[in-house]
């Protein structure tokens, strides 16, 4: 549908998308709601518009648009109304009025062909009405790129960071070579570069798209946790993705090898291919961990053994051989790994050694990957952690952190926890940040899954040989929570869990998916009160192995949110894709945010300010203002913080979340829907992981053979990292 008419008001605009709520009388003198991307639309201006009729619940009939195009202005006074908008520098109302006064409706011929005319207006000089005339050009000229840009398919808010990129040759270098969009703006990838290029005419074996293609297929490898790719495995899948041949695939890898636009190097014996910053980032790993391998000079006025002796009769606390050892090396050691699984004793071994740390006088920093991982850390040792990002204080500058080699972290020890999820990226930064001769001690449990990040930080330092490493085998069974850890050791000795007889490890066999799911349903809502919490919706968390299928977590949170915060009358909404979002629902955020602005209030306190959300973070909306367009989200730190609507890509409902997610993250209630599912997915180290989140209860629903054939299915999907075989030579390479 088309509509024609003059703009009377802007209401909205954002700077950054295009997107615009504005007013417009049309030509039958109706004043009508008009939204959607016309970035440079401006009072008085004529346009016609392309779209539909919408009804929004807030603001009534809108008419949303899918096209703009601008039309010459048909009346005297809409042309003087478009040149005071203040969209052209150096024209207010009353110059506006004096230009439309001396030329009439030939104004716009005149500001095009003929500006040097407008020193006839009284008032403007030669050097004025050069300014206005280039204003008007450089907005002329920027309707006209954005009208060509959408020829090739490109939409608003990608021509809005095309035209800042690359300003008026934005047509040029979209013809030139479309997929230089993918390294230039960001949020544009492979596949909308590849459309583009199609909606030109470049050709499917064009050198630009198979190059372009490989990088694509190494950037989706890194997406899978990958760091490279043997080359025959990506010749391959990059033909299969481009619908190639190999042997030009293969011709055009060379030629990404010779221009080091790709790393080639021999990996265990095998031909690997690496993007360039992925190797850099394993190199460098590789070279810091073993410059910080350097035994500590013993203090001869300070005994460990007898301090630890001391400390076991002071807390009433005898240590098991293990943590004597793991409490020895840290002190001793310019690095050590402690790893093993739940109730081994990993943080008695760090409150002995923070303690004689304290006593010898050194400073410390503790720290891991997520929010919810350092508030444990917190709590279990009684001294501040924080998240490695906070720790490495995010800046706007290289990299994004403000410590880094040159401004290294002021500590003697630093000691991260939750290792497992430490990907390759944030582990360079952080060894960028130590300082030589401070000691690294990382606690984790490496039987865990791997991080959602590329890389196997803590397998491949373990598997390497050259860093210490204790291993905690010794259970001590721990009140409450006994069945927990006995079956978590079960399940990665590969036993099956005891499913019956436990109060803290419950389970329930249910035959169908829609069985579970209204099962569920009455869990979570507190109806059927039987796992003993106050507060479902804050004290229980659902986990499921796979986010697709009527037990994937989509399909569960929409459920859960149906029954649990159902809409309401004037509790507000706001649909962002396929997903609707409304007050009282539980969020994640699923990116890492570093300038997200956040407040954190407390009684008695001032306000804390602060920046950085980061992925994993759980949070309440508690509030969607449809005017100014946001959602205020309550994080459970106590943080608020503000999304735009246009943010809310980094925002998912929260109700479940997958087993990958909820790593670093503990949960009084863990509730498992179990019902078989691809055998990738249903694995033994995944089904570890989501028993070891639970710290008071974990509570399974569904086939009684399930945890068993997770536990008997041992395969884990291999990672193709090169930080083990770096470490085996030195670092060196």
């Amino acid at each position: 549908m088309q509509i024609q008419g003059t703009i009377k008001n802007i209401i909205f605009r954002s700077d950054d998308t295009g997107f615009t709520v504005l007013e417009l009388i049309d030509e039958s003198g109706d004043e009508i709601t008009a939204v959607g991307g016309m970035p440079s639309a401006a009072v008085g201006e004529r346009i016609e518009l392309e779209g539909e009729w919408t009804e929004h619940r807030a603001y009534g009939v809108q008419f949303k648009v899918s096209e703009c195009r601008t039309l010459s202005p048909a009346t005297l006074g809409a042309l003087t109304a478009y040149l005071s908008s203040g969209l052209i520098k150096g024209i207010g109302e009353s110059t506006a009025q004096n230009i439309v006064a001396t030329f009439g409706m030939d104004t716009l011929d005149i500001l095009e062909n003929q500006p040097e005319r407008l020193t006839e207006v009284y008032g403007i000089g030669r050097v004025r009405a050069h300014t206005i005339a280039a204003y008007y050009m450089a907005q002329k000229d920027m309707r006209e790129i954005m009208m060509g840009l959408q020829q090739y398919g490109i939409s608003v808010n990608q021509a809005m960071k095309l035209y800042k990129i690359y300003g008026p040759h934005c047509l040029a270098r979209v013809q030139e070579n479309p997929y230089r969009l993918i390294e230039d703006v960001e949020g544009i990838g492979f596949k909308t570069a590849d459309k583009i290029a199609q909606n030109g005419g470049f050709s499917p074996d064009s050198p630009f798209r198979l190059r372009a293609g490989l990088k694509y297929t190494l950037q989706w490898a890194r997406q899978e946790g990958h760091t490279y790719l043997p080359r025959e495995k990506l010749v391959q899948v990059a033909a299969d993705i481009l619908g190639a041949e190999l042997y030009p695939v293969e011709k055009e890898l060379d030629e990404l090898i010779v221009s080091e636009n790709v790393i080639y190097k021999i990996v265990d014996g095998t031909d690997a291919c690496f993007l360039p910053y992925m190797y850099r980032m394993e190199r460098e790993c590789a070279e810091r961990l073993v410059s910080l391998c350097i035994p500590r000079a013993e203090n001869p006025f300070f005994s460990i053994g007898s301090q630890i002796q001391r400390l076991e009769e002071q807390l009433g606390v005898s240590l098991a051989q293990q943590q004597k050892k793991a409490v020895q090396l840290a002190l001793s050691k310019g690095m050590l790994v402690i790893t093993g699984g739940p109730g081994t004793g990993k943080t008695t071994i760090l409150q002995f050694v923070i303690t004689m740390l304290e006593k010898l006088g050194e400073s410390f920093e503790l720290c891991a990957p997520t929010g919810r991982a350092a508030k444990r850390m917190t709590e279990t040792t009684g001294c501040e952690a924080r998240t490695i990002h906070r720790l490495l204080e995010y800046a706007y500058g290289e990299n994004g952190f403000s410590r880094n080699q040159d401004n290294p972290i002021d500590a003697d020890t630093i000691i991260i926890d939750e290792m497992s999820m430490v990907d390759v990226q944030l582990m360079w930064a952080l060894l960028r940040a130590v300082r030589p001769g401070t000691r690294l001690i990382m606690v984790g449990d490496a039987d865990q899954l791997p991080p959602v990040g590329p890389g196997n930080v803590l397998r491949d330092i373990i598997a390497s040989g050259t860093v210490p490493v204790v291993r905690l085998t010794d259970i001590f069974r721990q009140g409450g929570r006994s069945a927990i850890v006995t079956n978590a050791h079960r399940i990665n000795s590969g036993q099956p869990p005891i499913l019956h007889g436990e109060e803290e490890f419950g389970f329930e066999a249910i035959d169908s998916a829609e069985s579970i799911m209204r099962r569920l349903t009455a869990l979570c809502s507190g109806k059927v009160n039987i796992l003993g919490v106050s507060e479902p919706l804050k004290d229980i968390q659902v986990l499921s192995p796979m986010k697709k299928g009527a037990l994937g977590v989509k399909n569960i949170n929409l459920r859960l949110q149906e029954a649990l915060n159902p809409p309401m009358h004037k509790k507000h909404e706001r649909q962002y894709g396929d997903t609707v979002f409304r007050v009282g629902d539980k969020v994640m955020q699923i990116k890492n945010d570093y300038r997200m602005g956040w407040k954190r209030s407390r009684p008695g306190r001032p306000d804390e300010l602060g920046e950085g959300v980061y992925n994993g973070d759980l949070g309440t909306i508690m509030n969607i203002d449809l005017y100014e367009q946001t959602v205020e989200v309550l994080f459970d730190d106590e943080r608020t913080a503000l999304y735009e609507f246009n943010q809310l890509e980094e925002l998912e409902l929260a109700y479940c979340i997958s087993i990958h997610k909820s790593q670093g993250s503990e949960f009084p209630v863990v509730i498992l829907p179990l019902a078989g599912g691809p055998p990738m997915l249903m694995t033994r180290n995944l089904l570890y992981t989501a028993v070891t989140r639970a710290r008071n209860r974990v509570y399974i629903l569904g086939h009684e053979e399930c945890p068993a054939q997770m536990v008997a299915n041992s395969q884990v999907k291999r990672r193709y990292s090169a930080l083990c075989d770096l470490l085996k030579k030195g670092g060196l390479e």
